[in-house]
């Protein structure tokens, strides 16, 4: 008698090496230069002449974004691999996954996007199926990362009545390394760039 709970389980080993492999093989292409980015004749072109695949192309041909998404992928792949990763990597590459989709549903030709979505839809599906088979385990660590969460102490009114402008604060911390440097270096400078900010800000109100 045929095990069809064992033969979904090999079907799902399939699955796993097949996307897996078109990852490490996507990434790898983006670290040796194999995919994206323009040819001379392309490059020497007006920007109105070229399609918007050969403009998302030079885009994504940009470093270190083409290396960042290249080393997502190949470490995706690795991890849809091992038996103790494979839900992060089936997690990992559900959003990469349908990026590429959109991408090839926004901006490529129907030659190319007609079968690519189709087999993006494929990997989807099959990636969908990963977290099925091993839906115990997710339901599991969906419940655990959804569990109700609180401060760990508790907190008076006024403090959380000043979240926001200490947020706002925080937002801007990024940028006082720059601004101590240009008040050291330029303040007069400085100075100037903030009343004409100041100007435009009270302007627009």
């Amino acid at each position: 008698m045929v095990n069809k709970y064992k033969i979904f389980d090999y079907f799902i080993i399939v699955s796993r090496f097949l996307l897996a492999i078109v990852f490490i093989q996507y990434g790898y292409s983006k670290l040796t230069q194999g995919q994206f980015g323009l040819s001379v004749e392309e490059l020497a072109k007006p920007v109105k002449e070229l399609s918007l695949m050969q403009i998302g192309w030079f885009l994504f041909d940009q470093q270190p974004f083409k290396a960042f998404i290249g080393v997502s992928q190949i470490i995706c792949g690795i991890l849809l691999l091992l038996n103790r990763t494979v839900l992060i990597g089936a997690l990992l590459f559900l959003p990469i996954a349908i990026n590429i989709l959109i991408i090839n549903l926004t901006i490529m030709p129907k030659g190319l996007a007609n079968p690519l979505t189709g087999r993006f839809i494929l990997y989807i599906l099959l990636d969908l199926l990963i977290f099925y088979h091993y839906r115990i385990q997710t339901i599991n660590a969906c419940q655990v990362i959804t569990q109700k969460t609180k401060p760990k102490f508790k907190h008076k009114i006024w403090l959380y009545l000043i979240v926001p402008v200490l947020a706002l604060i925080l937002e801007f911390t990024p940028a006082l390394p720059a601004l101590l440097h240009g008040f050291i270096t330029q303040p007069g400078e400085m100075w100037s760039l903030i009343k004409e900010t100041i100007g435009l800000v009270s302007k627009n109100l």
